[in-house]
């Protein structure tokens, strides 16, 4: 019997561009100097899972081939509006546990602003894992729940969230708190080596917002993102992790999502899967897996 899906947080027509990321220009610069510090500067495959509108689209400029994975198709419209006239892109409708990418694939994956959606982080590491080649690099970013903030506010008593308990807090449906060593245990269940850390967003408070340009909110919070890491006490954490795994490098992309076939036939409109006969849409340039 199939497995269930998986719920996911449903992000289609919605707009996140201008309703999310509306004021959150501090948020949007830090988490960049982050991946600047992290992302391997060339390679030949990326992919990042949960890329939406394509926000963090135009730092992958050393990469050959850069796959953007979403499964809300209304966002990779967006992304596609964005970014679409660079032909190193491709657009990729897909649900992370069971991603539509075949095995030993990529060289480097990506999620930001992802992890806190999801039920199961554990399946989500183990498809990751196998999509990316032997030594390939994940970075990823999670909402820290033993943030400073709720760790002050939980010995005041003004939080019942338990800072510093492993569990996941779910603070609203869909929408997940996790504690650093949580985390970091289901990477390395998952065959992960941890290479580097980075603690980010480590100002973000409504009065420094407010009264601090955010230029220098900026700079400051580049210049703490490193020191501060092994305190684990930012509000957004970033990590790189190498995938220990032997193998060789597939050069296969696309592999069916139903049964698992990594040998698809690409047609004008389609993908095509000749061992369960799904036929996966190619529609104006965005590769339809959704399930």
């Amino acid at each position: 019997m199939a497995e269930p899906p998986r719920p996911l947080c449903d992000y289609e027509g919605y707009d996140y561009k201008g309703v999310f990321w509306a004021g959150r220009d501090y948020e949007d610069a830090v988490e960049r100097i982050a991946l600047q510090k992290l992302l391997p500067g060339r390679g030949e495959r990326l992919v990042e899972i949960g890329a939406a509108y394509g926000r963090l689209g135009d730092i992958y400029g050393g990469y050959e081939r850069v796959i953007l994975l979403d499964p809300a198709k209304s966002q990779l419209r967006e992304a596609q509006q964005r970014l679409g006239a660079d032909r190193r892109f491709l657009f990729v409708v897909g649900d992370i546990y069971r991603l539509p990418l075949a095995s030993d694939a990529l060289e480097v994956a990506l999620t930001v602003r992802v992890l806190h959606h999801l039920t199961d982080v554990a399946a989500a590491f183990g498809e990751i894992q196998r999509i990316l080649r032997p030594e390939g690099r994940y970075i990823l970013e999670y909402a820290n729940k033993r943030n400073l903030k709720e760790v002050l506010r939980h010995f005041v008593g003004r939080s019942s969230r338990k800072p510093f308990s492993p569990e996941p807090v779910e603070y609203a449906p869909l929408h997940f708190n996790f504690h650093p060593s949580y985390v970091e245990q289901l990477l390395r269940d998952a065959h992960f080596t941890l290479e580097r850390g980075l603690a980010v967003s480590s100002l973000r408070l409504g009065l420094l917002k407010r009264v601090v340009p955010h230029s220098w909110l900026i700079r400051a919070d580049g210049a703490l993102q490193s020191p501060t890491a092994s305190l684990k006490l930012a509000p957004s954490m970033f990590l790189l992790a190498r995938a220990d795994k032997e193998g060789q490098d597939s050069e296969r992309l696309f592999r069916c999502p139903a049964c698992g076939n990594e040998e698809l036939e690409e047609t004008a409109s389609a993908l095509l899967c000749g061992v369960c006969g799904r036929s996966w849409p190619l529609e104006d340039g965005i590769y339809d897996f959704g399930m």
